[in-house]
């Protein structure tokens, strides 16, 4: 059983086989949020904090935070949002940017575990990345592609992969602390991508035997009703042994997609957490009903 550990200065996570799923909430990112890139880059953090603070409640594991924004200071940026979010919640956080400066900044600013976000199999980017990894005692998210591309081969993928993990051990990093990001791809686009993203999760499990993420909104980008094809791609990726997803915690069918895929799994135990989630929702919808009904008798 591989297990990835992550931390803040008081909480642990663990990502897991045979833990339940992990939701990496996505929402704390500039890319195409045109309003928080303004404030952020202004030093207004004040969505930063809504954000986290409603990913939380709405039941995200960890936190991913980004400040990637052209023409800023990136590594102070993402630095000031890191103990920011840190001084808000004890959610440990997937500290996530193309700029490597920015990645170091991160871990700097960072108490705890955190996880990289990210290394792809370019020499240049895991002979950079890597020994920060290693020097912070961070886990890493790895990403399928190297210096030809992303590839359409599912096998060449898996080597990519394969390629960061024996080089992640050469650091002192374990496999166990690399997640791998097989690439979703949009469906719109690639009608097979979805397909072929299944088969190489199941592949990252049953022979690399480690952990795996992805952004999984990708898979519906361009197309309508986002909400309802990411339901569906998470729990059929759950079943091809998926283990975690950065996406966003705040659109409810997911998360019903992720709490049902744990019971059917045997990884909620009791269904304590899907009991948890909806007996409240559940009751406060009776009441409601009653109420109603009490006030046309009146």
């Amino acid at each position: 059983m591989t297990d990835t550990i992550i931390s803040s200065a008081s909480r642990e996570v663990i990502i897991g086989f045979e833990r339940p799923f992990t939701i990496i909430g996505e929402r704390i990112n500039p890319t195409g949020r045109k309003l928080l890139a303004a404030e952020m880059q202004a030093g207004d953090f004040s969505r930063v904090e809504a954000d986290a603070l409603a990913q939380v409640a709405a039941g995200a594991h960890v936190l991913d935070v980004n400040a990637g924004i052209p023409m800023a200071d990136e590594p102070a940026l993402l630095a000031r949002a890191v103990r920011l979010v840190q001084s808000l919640t004890d959610t440990p956080l997937s500290i996530d940017s193309s700029v490597v400066d920015a990645l170091e900044a991160g871990l700097e600013a960072y108490e705890g575990k955190a996880l990289l976000n990210s290394v792809t199999g370019e020499e240049e980017r895991l002979e950079r990345v890597l020994p920060l990894v290693k020097k912070h005692g961070a886990a890493v998210v790895a990403i399928c592609n190297d210096d030809s591309g992303i590839s359409t081969d599912i096998d060449t993928r898996f080597k990519v992969a394969e390629k960061i993990v024996h080089r992640a051990a050469d650091h002192g990093i374990p496999a166990c602390d690399v997640v791998v990001d097989p690439l979703v791809m949009p469906v719109g686009a690639m009608a097979g991508a979805p397909r072929r993203a299944l088969t190489l999760i199941r592949r990252l499990r049953e022979e690399l035997k480690v952990n795996t993420t992805c952004g999984a909104s990708n898979v519906s980008f361009g197309l309508p009703n986002r909400g309802g094809l990411n339901s569906t791609f998470i729990s059929m990726a759950i079943g091809a042994g998926l283990t975690s997803a950065i996406t966003n915690p705040l659109v409810k069918e997911l998360m019903q997609a992720v709490r049902g895929a744990d019971v059917m799994l045997n990884k909620d135990p009791q269904c304590m957490n899907w009991i948890q989630a909806y007996r409240e929702a559940a009751a406060g919808d009776r009441s409601g009903g009653r109420r109603r009904r009490r006030s046309k008798k009146t």
